[in-house]
């Protein structure tokens, strides 16, 4: 599995987003590619995208230049140590690029996209984008102890802080105006529904949050960490069933009942990652057996192939179709279940869900992976290759974090 993971890893993820993906002539990276390889270079170029290329390259970064990697696979030291250079070039360009470009020296905060040219285009205040921006920039100073990466990561922590965190209701709302004010339509995306607080924004603070503490060992920090472990606990977590609610007003109040089988089990490890970064053992107890409880509920949607379908609808249909960053997330899911849960068969299952991937996601012809596969077992090509939403993030982060597991 490791030996497959790292392959993965450094002749079909890299590649594809080091060489393909540079815009040399308007700076920083392309903002589409179709499912079908065309590239669009004068398409909008989103914060969420740029965000997770800096954490990518800067997650690869640290770790292909880690020694136990090369001592592990002493027959693939060139191949890592040019993919180690070119992760270094690639995080570096992506860190300037989304100072330089998206974030806002008026006001604060990050723009949700910029155009082809890096001038601002929508220049609302998604907190999902600033979670990300987080992500990128901690994972960037975490890499290289670059100390101007660490300062951005601490002042947008602080503008989620004064301008999301909502104290009546105990809880992160959407989104902003540039100016801080409030938005009507605060959705993250056209599927989702127009409400106050998500599952989804708060996992996505969480996770940064849990990665600027590695580097930041601030009190404050902890303890806004602690309070996001119990929100999904005791307020997100529907105790019944173990599954997350997804959309809620700001009495959270649950709105519909869909089950997103992929963020539970993202969800399930991210919330222990978050506890084992803190280093309480009390908290770490608590979090394990909830966490242990959503992956088990989330392997409701795993299939006898290895894959994980999409959703269970609030119609009560399902959604069959087999996202790529569902089955990435459940591969790192079902590593933790066998690693710190002791779940029988997870290990197998695991193995089971990576062969799946390679065999059904990822192109082997072009690079990257297909963002789906339908329920009648075709490729999905009418969605992106690369865009606001598709990037190396998921499946880039499945192959690292899963290398380490495994080791």
């Amino acid at each position: 599995m490791r030996e497959k993971l790292l392959d993965l890893l450094l002749t079909n993820i890299i590649p594809y987003w080091s060489e393909k993906m540079i815009d040399h002539q308007n700076g920083g990276f392309y903002g589409r590619v179709s499912g079908e390889e065309k590239m669009f270079p004068l398409a909008d170029k989103g914060a969420v995208l740029n965000a997770r290329l800096l954490w990518f390259f800067s997650a690869s970064y640290r770790f292909l230049s880690h020694e136990d990697v090369l001592l592990d696979f002493p027959d693939k030291t060139e191949q890592i140590e040019q993919a180690e250079i070119r992760c270094l070039q690639c995080a570096t360009r992506a860190k300037r690029y989304l100072t330089d470009r998206f974030y806002d020296n008026t006001y604060g905060g990050v723009f949700w996209s910029v155009n082809y040219k890096g001038e601002p285009s929508a220049t609302k205040k998604q907190f999902y984008a600033l979670g990300f921006a987080i992500y990128g920039l901690s994972e960037f100073h975490r890499a290289t102890g670059d100390l101007e990466a660490l300062e951005y990561a601490k002042s947008l922590f602080f503008d989620i802080e004064n301008h999301s965190y909502d104290p009546e209701a105990n809880g992160y709302l959407e989104a902003k105006t540039r100016e801080w004010k409030e938005i009507e339509d605060m959705r993250l995306s056209d599927k989702d529904e127009n409400l106050q607080i998500t599952m989804n924004t708060h996992l996505h603070i969480l996770e940064p949050y849990t990665n600027l503490y590695r580097v930041w060992k601030n009190e404050e920090l902890a303890e806004r960490i602690r309070n996001l472990i119990d929100i999904f606990l005791n307020r997100i977590l529907d105790k019944n069933t173990c599954h997350l609610g997804l959309f809620f007003d700001r009495n959270w109040q649950r709105h519909g009942n869909e089950v997103s089988y992929g963020h539970d089990i993202e969800a399930s490890w991210l919330i222990l990652e978050a506890a084992l970064v803190l280093s309480d053992e009390s908290l770490i107890e608590r979090v394990s057996e909830a966490t242990a409880r959503i992956a088990i509920a989330s392997l409701e949607g795993y299939q006898k192939d290895g894959s994980m379908i999409y959703e269970l609808k609030k119609d009560g249909g399902t959604d069959r179709d087999r996202h790529w960053w569902v089955q990435a997330e459940t591969l790192v899911g079902l590593l933790y279940l066998d690693r710190y849960h002791n779940y029988s068969n997870a290990l197998n299952f695991a193995s089971k869900t990576l062969g799946y991937i390679t065999e059904n996601l990822v192109d082997k012809t072009n690079g990257e992976w297909f963002w789906s596969v339908r329920e009648d077992g075709s490729v999905n090509k009418a969605d992106d290759k690369a865009g606001f939403w598709k990037c190396p993030y998921h499946n880039g982060r499945m192959c690292i974090e899963s290398l380490e597991l495994l080791r």
